[in-house]
């Protein structure tokens, strides 16, 4: 059994004060004065706070700089740190209120606020609180916005994945039909056939993936919506995301009838609901290929809370040859497939894990040798429970 783990926190936020100063008394205040609430670094020139900065870059919060200083001066500091160092709330402090330095400062150094030297204990102390505040929700929007970026980018790769099978499977009926295209006569077109019917089922399963392929497209632009920041990612109860796969996966031949589905209690998933289908369909897919050519195929698809771990599940086993030890010991670290031949490259499952992590879920493969192959997807516990279900066929 090999379970795919979530990946571990995130590193807690940036909290250090570096204040800069030339006159090392006022470096000194700062920190006795401040040091019982906030981590402080303090520097006496313009060089040696860029040092600092570059040293301790991911520690540090909150620059406040003075503005008189030999040499280079504070405006020249919150320059650099609005350049090299956004992540920076910025502070000015300075005993002149020159009306030029001050618009200076908010207008193009973009400092949060400017603090009246001598500096007040009190007045600094809840200062820094306000820039600390800013800081760490300006880090939860770069978080925020990194997440939307990742997932989009991930449900690109799983969007050009799905793709790729049902469009090589139309092309492949498309040369089929045209190797088998006779010599025309005006207005007639003509195709031989093995048996009766191969080329309107040709035509047929044609249909039918081209429709899974429009689907796929029109479910990432939904997520695509539901990504945007005034979007909101709908819910939606796990039966219902099965009855939309079992309605638009392409199912080939007589697949359909090897599919049997048991829902013991239904459940609503989080959020993200396209990209619930994807992962639903890409384990389809594995599943079918899996059976193919085996006597009795079957597949089966379990909903319902798992006792074991106390969590909703939804569970897809097969009873196909299986996985051998040593690949499936692989697939929850890279990419792995056993069908290597044929063109697969294993990216299917490490989408499915990218796409369950981000949802605070896991998935667990198991496959005793030559006893078929078990995927159980397990999620957190939601509040809205929903009543039982019957068994469908």
């Amino acid at each position: 059994m090999s379970e795919l783990l979530l990946p571990p926190p995130l590193a807690a936020t940036a909290c250090t004060i570096l204040y800069v100063d030339d006159e090392p008394q006022s470096c000194k205040w700062f920190a006795r004065s401040l040091a019982d609430e906030f981590t402080i670094l303090t520097a006496t020139s313009v060089d040696a706070a860029l040092a600092l900065l570059r040293a301790h870059a991911s520690e540090v919060a909150v620059l406040v700089t003075d503005y008189r200083m030999p040499e280079r001066n504070g405006l020249d500091l919150l320059d650099v740190a609005l350049r090299e160092h956004r992540h920076l709330v910025r502070l000015l402090a300075t005993g002149y209120a020159e009306k030029a330095v001050a618009i200076a400062a908010v207008n193009v150094a973009q400092v949060f606020r400017i603090l009246e030297k001598p500096l007040d204990a009190e007045a600094t102390r809840q200062a820094l609180r306000d820039a600390l505040a800013l800081h760490r929700q300006q880090a939860l929007q770069r978080l925020v916005h990194e997440n939307r970026v990742t997932a989009m980018h991930d449900t690109l790769g799983f969007l050009a994945h799905e793709l790729a099978t049902p469009l090589s499977t139309v092309r492949g009926y498309m040369d089929a039909l045209q190797a088998r295209h006779t010599a025309p006569e005006p207005g007639v077109a003509r195709f031989s056939e093995s048996s009766a019917g191969e080329v309107l089922a040709a035509l047929a399963a044609s249909q039918r993936q081209a429709a899974y392929c429009q689907s796929l497209v029109s479910r990432f632009v939904q997520s695509a919506r539901d990504a945007d920041p005034g979007g909101v990612a709908s819910q939606v109860a796990a039966s219902s995301l099965l009855t939309s796969l079992l309605d638009g996966y392409p199912f080939a031949g007589d697949q359909r009838a090897w599919v049997r589905t048991h829902l013991d209690a239904d459940f609503v998933l989080p959020g993200k609901r396209d990209l619930l289908y994807l992962v639903l369909c890409t384990l389809t897919k594995n599943a079918l290929q899996a059976l193919q050519g085996r006597p009795d195929p079957q597949l089966q698809i379990w909903l319902g809370h798992d006792p074991a771990s106390q969590r909703d599940c939804i569970r897809i086993s097969d009873n196909g040859p299986g996985i051998a030890p040593e690949l499936l010991a692989r697939l929850s670290l890279e990419p792995a497939t056993t069908r290597a031949a044929s063109g697969g490259h294993g990216m299917g499952l490490v989408l499915c894990r990218r796409v369950l992590q981000s949802l605070g879920a896991s998935m667990v493969l198991a496959s005793p040798p030559g006893q078929g192959t078990c995927v159980s997807l397990y999620f957190k516990l939601f509040p809205a429970r929903l009543a039982p279900h019957p068994d469908a066929a």
